[in-house]
């Protein structure tokens, strides 16, 4: 769920079926499933990917680094013709966000944050309606807390996450990821989208600067944990 949303635009435009499961493989494994296992739908050939840059396929149950060295090595090649001035994996990145758009993403990690007070900044945000806002120049769409109905087995995952989205399609989350003996992770996802016509050559940093405040301001993170800067930055 917190991954990138770049994938659903291919997606959309490709006609191509999109699951968004919440974080961890093993909620691909059912869809993989669905037909052999299951008697339902066939979804594989599956293209899986996770928000910390894992990729794989229906091949193995978990993230494969060769293959996906692989399938760039394959794009390369069909890329690139003999005799031709050489297409990089830059001008194939920067011919992608002239089509689709580019996301600027990134990630911060608050680390041993107080765990009942994260917990409290967690319910604040789940209890109030933010729809139809607007915060540094991006208007709320709306805001909620992500479940995930599995469509093979009919299962039910509450509490994967709080979504706030952003009318031209930017989006912040937050999750609680774990506890430890020094607390509770507060992570805060940032993606922020930009149109096709619109500035894709910006920094990561310049171009999300507004949206991290703003997301800064709806969960009002400092006030409950009392943290000015993230551990980690990703």
């Amino acid at each position: 769920m917190p991954t990138s949303g770049a994938v659903d635009l291919v997606a959309k435009k490709l006609g191509i079926s999109l699951f968004e499961v919440p974080t961890g493989w093993k909620f691909f494994g059912n869809l993989m499933d669905s037909k052999e296992v299951y008697g339902k739908e066939d979804y594989t050939p599956f293209i899986c990917g996770e928000e910390s840059f894992g990729t794989g396929s229906n091949h193995i149950r978990e993230k494969d680094g060769m293959w996906a060295v692989l399938a760039w090595l394959s794009i390369l090649a069909a890329k690139n013709t003999p005799g031709a001035p050489l297409v990089s994996v830059e001008d194939i990145v920067v011919n992608h966000w002239k089509t689709y758009g580019r996301n600027y993403y990134c990630r911060y990690d608050y680390e041993g944050v107080d765990k009942a007070q994260a917990e409290k900044m967690m319910a604040a945000m789940v209890a109030t309606n933010k729809a139809g806002e607007s915060l540094n120049g991006f208007t709320l769409a709306t805001n909620d807390e992500f479940t995930y109905h599995d469509p093979v087995d009919g299962s039910i995952s509450r509490n994967q996450g709080i979504r706030f989205i952003f009318t031209d399609g930017s989006r912040v989350i937050f999750r609680l990821s774990g506890t430890g003996v020094a607390g509770a992770t507060v992570r805060m996802y940032i993606e922020k989208y930009e149109p096709a016509s619109g500035n894709l050559a910006q920094s990561a940093a310049d171009a999300l600067r507004p949206l991290i405040d703003a997301g800064l301001t709806l969960s009002a993170l400092e006030a409950y944990t009392g943290r000015k800067e993230p551990t980690v930055i990703t």
